[in-house]
């Protein structure tokens, strides 16, 4: 009987922060389909670079922040700093066991192995008893009851058969670069070549003599002027709007752009999210038996943190609900680092105040406020009040630099807040 209820509510808070037009419209129709596939698993992995969210924050021994949870790659990542308190919150249920999962994992797991074969490869039959003898025992009922359920997307098999079929080939973003594979196969183009480059030059001529010209194919121009097309990514109409907007409303040409920093701007062997985008998975690691160094890899998957964040592991709580509804139970200049990813974009000028107020109230001097946005500039001036947003010095210098160095690629503007 509670987890229906905590699914009720997950629903209802879900409703609440995309439904921003009536069911009668069509943008309050294509709400709701968005809601409808939010529901399940949205991201295996975090499409924000968390190395970029670290030089942000500077975080420190006494540090405490809350961050939305996502895929929970980064929340795991930001233990490599040695912070004192991380909360995650996040509206899709989905999620919130993905962070628990891995939590008790670093907890739970007899080595280094195990968890990267678990989360790392994510495709070995090998998981799931390792699943049912160390995890299992140890999670928390809700969080069982989302690994143990099945939803159609599984064919009828648990949730936690993904672990042993390979997880980054599902979620609604697994689905969106699997479709992006095969959409390209029909025009001849296989998108892991990319992955065979050997430096940055050969990766600039893979892409403008291989993918650029794909854009400007009639099917993936009509498929990308469609609001649902980018569903996959995890974005709602109202950041397509923002995103169009950047390409004055020629959306392949954005995706187009953003494919172009992903592919051309890092080497291959630095940046794992390129990897994902053009295998769809890590690339080969020792771990599978290989003799070279590893490939990259997000912080917390890199062996030589294992340790530490496995340590530090209890310092995280993961919740289901709002940024905003969890600041409201916080007190007064408790909180020093606040990252909102891109949740901002879907937001009104109601939910920004009402959030803004709220991370001012629970701010100490000098907390440090760090998202993304579609386009490239920041979209709280004129949105959020005067005597709220003035308490905030903007780094304009600072964000620019670190938006050129995040490697997902996928944003127009990365943003830095500094509380007065």
């Amino acid at each position: 009987m509670h987890v229906t209820s905590t699914i009720r509510q997950s629903k209802k808070r879900l409703d609440r922060a995309v439904h921003r037009s009536k069911l009668i419209s069509m943008e309050g129709v294509l709400e709701r389909l968005f809601t409808f596939a939010f529901k399940g698993l949205v991201y295996p992995q975090i499409w924000e670079d968390p190395e970029v969210d670290m030089q942000a924050l500077q975080l420190k021994p006494d540090s405490r922040m809350v961050t939305i949870a996502s895929g929970g790659c980064n929340v795991m990542s930001y233990l490599t700093a040695n912070p004192q308190q991380i909360t995650a919150v996040d509206l899709n249920r989905a999620h919130v066991a993905l962070n628990r999962l891995k939590l008790t994992a670093l907890q739970e797991f007899p080595d280094y192995a195990t968890f990267y074969r678990f989360f790392g490869e994510a495709d070995e039959k090998a998981n799931i008893a390792a699943y049912e003898k160390y995890l299992k025992p140890a999670i928390d009922p809700e969080t069982m009851a989302y690994w143990e359920g099945r939803d159609m997307t599984a064919w009828g098999r648990k949730r936690i058969t993904l672990f042993s079929r390979d997880l980054y080939h599902h979620g609604m973003l697994g689905y969106f670069i699997g479709l992006g594979h095969l959409i390209a196969k029909v025009y001849g183009v296989d998108l892991t070549k990319m992955a065979e480059t050997q430096n940055v030059k050969e990766q600039r001529s893979y892409f403008d003599k291989t993918l650029a010209p794909l854009f400007d194919k009639r099917l993936i121009r009509w498929a990308t002027s469609k609001k649902m097309s980018l569903y996959g990514l995890g974005i709602p109409p109202a950041q397509y709007e923002s995103l169009a907007a950047e390409g004055g409303g020629n959306m392949a040409g954005v995706l187009k752009q953003r494919l172009e920093k992903l592919a051309c701007d890092f080497p291959m062997e630095e940046n794992y999210f390129a990897w994902q985008a053009f295998t769809r998975g890590y690339a080969p690691s020792e771990s599978r038996g290989g003799t070279g160094p590893s490939g990259p890899l997000p912080p917390y998957l890199k062996p030589q943190h294992f340790p530490e964040i496995r340590k530090r592991a209890s310092r995280v709580r993961v919740v289901n609900r709002s940024f905003t509804e969890h600041l409201d139970n916080q007190d007064a200049n408790s909180l020093d680092a606040y990252v909102l990813l891109d949740a901002q974009d879907w937001m009104t000028d109601r939910q920004l105040n009402d959030l803004w107020a709220g991370i001012s109230r629970t701010a100490r001097t000098g907390a440090r406020v760090i998202f993304r946005t579609a386009g490239e500039p920041s979209i709280l001036p004129g949105r959020v009040q005067d005597g709220i947003l003035g308490q905030w010095t903007y780094e304009a210098a600072e964000s620019a630099r670190l938006n050129k160095l995040d490697r997902s690629s996928i944003y127009g503007g990365f943003h830095l807040y500094i509380y007065n």
